[in-house]
């Protein structure tokens, strides 16, 4: 499915830009690092990283993230507070997935107001300059912990 751009250049929008242009529309602007004024904080990603398909974050809770980090494959920059282990995710990587509870998904890394007053540290960084944990294996190893069902393996209702 294409849209045609509304500048009237003729070129057309498929679903995919379509999803990446509504993310940017609703993700607040949010400064890296800590802020009191009251702005949303984003996770700071290690200097020297790059993020080539954007940066969105999983929290799960610090119980679960020491079980999750010897099933993964790959495991990019993990960060942990007192009560979560943030895991740092190619942007839109909940795109026609629902993580499961009880995972919280942050679009563009950026901490709920909770975690303002102690923001995560990071714990784990991989050897090379991309900070992504495979999302996939990401999804399918919370779900083996949590007890979850996979999405595509639950029944249909017509």
């Amino acid at each position: 499915m294409a849209v045609s751009g509304a500048s009237g250049s003729g070129q057309a929008l498929d679903l995919d830009t379509l999803v990446r242009l509504g993310r940017t529309a609703r993700t607040p602007g949010a400064p890296d690092g800590p802020d009191r004024s009251g702005a949303p904080l984003r996770l700071v990603l290690p200097e020297g990283t790059t993020v080539p398909l954007g940066c969105d974050a999983v929290a799960v809770p610090a119980r679960f993230g020491s079980q999750l980090m010897p099933r993964l494959p790959r495991v990019g920059c993990v960060y942990a507070d007192g009560t979560h282990w943030w895991w740092i995710v190619p942007a839109d990587s909940d795109y026609a997935l629902r993580w499961p509870a009880p995972a919280h998904y942050a679009t563009g890394a950026v901490l709920p107001d909770t975690a303002r007053d102690q923001p995560p540290a990071l714990i784990h960084r991989p050897d090379g300059p991309v900070p992504y944990t495979p999302p996939i294996p990401l999804y399918l190893a919370l779900c083996r912990v949590t007890g979850a069902t996979p999405a595509w393996s639950r029944p249909v209702s017509a």
